[in-house]
């Protein structure tokens, strides 16, 4: 199976040293180098233990390269996913599309550009921008995640979103990622990498959505890097195709009280996987990570956590939930582990989970890892069904089994969506999730 998804890469080496500088060219023949030793993961590994590869691995994706022809307009593209305000930069099948993008000027201190432009002026001054980008590794003595390593590989393009110090962006900065695939399955590997400055303060919205509902795969991974004090609100919205596979990786390393936020909606994909890795290194940083997810009838969505309390003062609050329609499968994996020096940790770490079918499945893994003294550290998990007594109350009142059921299941996920601040993009996903909820 291997051989099968590896194949269509045989001219990688070509494809590396064609355009692209020396360092880069070296960090992906190194990431190539190691999946090809080291293989995929398998249930072996823990917190791949229930995701199902064969799929993935037994198709013969082929790279989606960049193109002129495009028939979409900025009406579709709205209608697609939504104007959020602010800037709004675009991609399909992995590639920019700039008449697609927001033309209007950036705001003071803002600097965006496609990675694919960035690249190919060989501007030596991008490499501490970049290189930490390409190196993102697992931490804490995480087995080696063979797909992040591909992305490092064989990214062709993405998104540079530089901030400098003490900016504010007022509005949302969007980042869509179309599918727009046919008869030919498709894979891409783009990167967003934002870098916010001393004391900045930005919204970032990253969307994934397809217009045909086709096979393809994305592999997207998104790295953050906050400096001291900055603040960065990210917002992730999953609606890939459901015959679709969506993997993707959040790094975040954060200086010295600087905080980061991030909300998670994943609705879309066959198979979707949305792991994070956060690097509290700094004293006094603060990470808040929510996600909700909706699988139904041959979905499955899972959620690998990890976060590195190495710091003193650091505080990381994890708020996830599920909704499983029958014949749905979701799954949550947290790790935290609380370094010894790291005095003074907050963490807390919670998975809720609603069954809405005998034949819906969940598996959730919150763990704790505490090798310091003087810190406050909780987890926990629930699983279960619509509580009988809130049907009873509900329908004692007049009110119909479905209707009462549709109430008691949206009581359950806005709390989730009221966490959304922006309120443009709340409406959109309370109207999304509303919709998924209907079909479950």
């Amino acid at each position: 199976m291997i051989s099968t998804f590896l194949q269509v890469f045989s001219h990688l080496e070509y494809k590396l040293d064609n355009h692209y500088p020396d360092w880069l060219n070296a960090l992906r023949h190194r990431a190539f180098s190691s999946v090809l030793e080291q293989g995929f993961p398998t249930s072996k590994n823990e917190d791949w233990k229930y995701t199902r590869l064969s799929p993935i691995l037994s198709t013969g994706f082929q790279p989606a390269l960049a193109t002129t022809d495009h028939y979409l307009s900025l009406d579709a593209v709205d209608r697609l996913a939504g104007n959020f305000g602010g800037i709004r930069f675009v991609f399909v099948n992995g590639h920019f599309i700039p008449e697609l993008s927001s033309r209007a000027p950036f705001p003071d201190g803002l600097r965006v550009e496609s990675l694919a432009s960035a690249l190919s002026k060989n501007d030596k001054s991008l490499e501490s921008l970049l290189a930490p980008a390409f190196q993102s590794s697992p931490q804490g003595g995480e087995p080696s995640d063979a797909f992040l390593s591909l992305n490092h590989a064989l990214m062709e393009d993405g998104l540079l979103i530089h901030i400098s110090e003490q900016t504010t962006i007022d509005e949302p900065i969007t980042v869509l990622f179309l599918s727009d695939c046919g008869a030919t399955p498709l894979l891409y590997h783009p990167k967003l990498i934002v870098n916010a400055g001393k004391k900045s303060r930005a919204a970032i919205i990253e969307i994934h959505t397809s217009i045909l509902d086709s096979l393809y795969f994305t592999n997207v991974v998104s790295n953050f890097t906050l400096g001291d004090s900055a603040e960065i609100a990210y917002y992730k919205v999953q609606n890939e195709g459901r015959l679709g596979f969506h993997f993707s990786q959040l790094d975040v390393h954060q200086g010295q009280g600087s905080q980061f936020s991030s909300h998670l909606t994943a609705l879309g994909a066959a198979i979707g996987r949305h792991a994070v890795r956060a690097d509290l290194s700094q004293e006094h940083a603060a990470v808040s990570l929510n996600g909700l997810y909706l699988p139904d009838a041959g979905q499955y969505l899972d959620h690998p956590i990890f976060v590195s309390h190495t710091a003193a003062h650091c505080t990381s609050k994890q708020l996830y939930k599920g909704v499983v329609g029958a014949e749905g499968r979701g799954g949550f994996y947290g790790k935290i582990v609380v370094a010894k020096n790291a005095m003074k940790t907050d963490a807390s770490q919670t998975n809720k989970n609603l069954l809405l079918s005998e034949s819906s499945q969940v598996e959730t893994r919150p763990r704790l890892e505490i090798l310091a003294d003087d810190v406050k550290c909780a987890h926990g998990a629930t699983v279960g069904q619509i509580s009988d007594e809130a049907l009873f109350y509900l329908r004692s009142r007049g009110i119909g089994l479905d209707k009462a059921k549709a109430l008691l299941t949206y009581g359950f996920v806005s709390e989730m969506l009221n966490l959304v601040p922006l309120v443009p993009l709340r409406n959109t996903l309370s109207e999304m999730v509303l919709a998924r909820l209907k079909g479950l």
